[in-house]
């Protein structure tokens, strides 16, 4: 390993700054100093690394410093004798180097920000294409899959039908008990005021099968299942499993997206279906105990003035919420780019953009049940 050194001088063209040696981790103590102390008081700066022999994070890392900080003052820095395998680490360490806390920041105008709202809105608009984009391709990939289910893959369909269905019971379970507890307590303080309490069964069961019980299915299933499929696909893709699929000549929506699309859209009305039936439990044992309704009269209140159509309206949201939560899913996962945190930022954004999706879509199919007086 050959020493680092690195030499200032200055003519008629500006400051010259000139590193020979092995540039890398092992040997930076010789040279860290200087680097440091090294000012570019001029308005060009040439940075010199033909003699330079190895290079690693380290040692461009000071590289990038140096003509950070010459930038900041006001020089042009320009680079000579740069190896391409050199270029690229160089340009990868100094798009990623941290700003200098003690350089102040230019005050930003109006201008900039307007640029700033656009630049956010266009990127937000290249998202929703590529969404809608990543939407239609599951959706034929999925119809191929149905006209010729020889494609399918059963084992990955059971292996997720097991993850996000038959290991979220008990935590649909436990929650569609306590809403159901919750609905029952709060709506007896109410209807107790008019002598009216016998019509919480009502309240209960159309609240219930109508809207709550597979909204609230739905967002949990967002949040775990949704954030798991991120997570996993996204570390696929930054360890190239995914590229190394395309290599072998496989379909990654195919192999990864299909089977767990498919198993929410079997899980997740079962799903809402155990969520209704907890909470209508729920919501029985507290009117029983708080209002004195037997479970007998809950159960002929609840047949009689509860329509079969009102668990219906439940089930058709199912399918349309489990198709939403794992085309974003998906989709987030493959917008990660090599990077841990980038699996965790793109985990975060499924997360918050499914629920709020399951909700918006969910406000849009109450107005048109109510538009129809369903």
């Amino acid at each position: 390993m050959t020493q680092p050194v690195i030499q200032s001088d200055r003519d008629a063209n500006g400051v010259y700054l000139r590193v020979s040696g092995d540039l890398v981790t092992q040997s930076l103590d010789m040279v860290e100093k200087a680097f440091e102390g090294f000012r570019a008081d001029s308005n060009e700066l040439t940075v010199d690394l033909s003699k330079v022999g190895a290079l690693d994070t380290g040692g461009a890392w000071l590289i990038a410093d140096v003509a950070r900080r010459a930038k900041a003052s006001g020089s042009n820095v320009h680079y000579e004798g740069l190896k391409p395998a050199h270029s690229a680490l160089l340009e990868t360490v100094a798009e990623n180097i941290p700003d200098d806390p003690g350089v102040a920041t230019e005050k930003r105008s109006f201008t900039d920000w307007v640029a700033s709202v656009g630049e956010r809105t266009a990127r937000a608009g290249k998202d929703m294409l590529s969404l809608l984009g990543f939407l239609g391709l599951t959706l034929h990939r999925l119809v191929r899959t149905i006209l010729m289910p020889r494609r399918l893959r059963k084992a990955a369909l059971v292996s997720q039908m097991e993850e996000t269905g038959l290991k979220a019971i008990p935590i649909v379970a436990l929650m569609g008990f306590l809403i159901g507890v919750v609905l029952a307590f709060q709506g007896a303080t109410q209807l107790k005021q008019f002598g009216a309490e016998i019509f919480v069964v009502e309240l209960i069961s159309i609240s219930v099968l109508r809207e709550l019980g597979i909204l609230l299915t739905a967002i949990i299933v967002a949040g775990r299942s949704g954030s798991a499929f991120t997570a996993s696909i996204g570390s696929m893709k930054v360890q190239e499993e995914i590229d190394a699929m395309r290599t072998l000549g496989l379909d990654p929506i195919e192999v990864l997206v299909i089977p767990r699309v498919v198993a929410l859209l079997i899980m997740l009305p079962i799903l809402g279906f155990i969520a209704d039936l907890a909470a209508l439990i729920g919501g029985g044992l507290m009117s029983w105990i708080d209002l004195g309704v037997s479970p007998g009269m809950f159960v002929t209140r609840l047949k009689e003035n509860t329509g079969i159509w009102q668990f219906a309206i439940g089930m058709i949201k199912a399918p349309f919420f489990a198709l939403v939560i794992g085309v974003i899913a998906c989709w987030q996962a493959m917008q990660v780019k090599g990077s841990a945190q980038s699996v965790g930022q793109r985990t975060t954004a499924s997360v918050v953009q499914s629920i709020f999706l399951v909700i918006a879509l969910d406000a849009l199919f109450s107005i048109f049940f109510s538009v129809m007086e369903v």
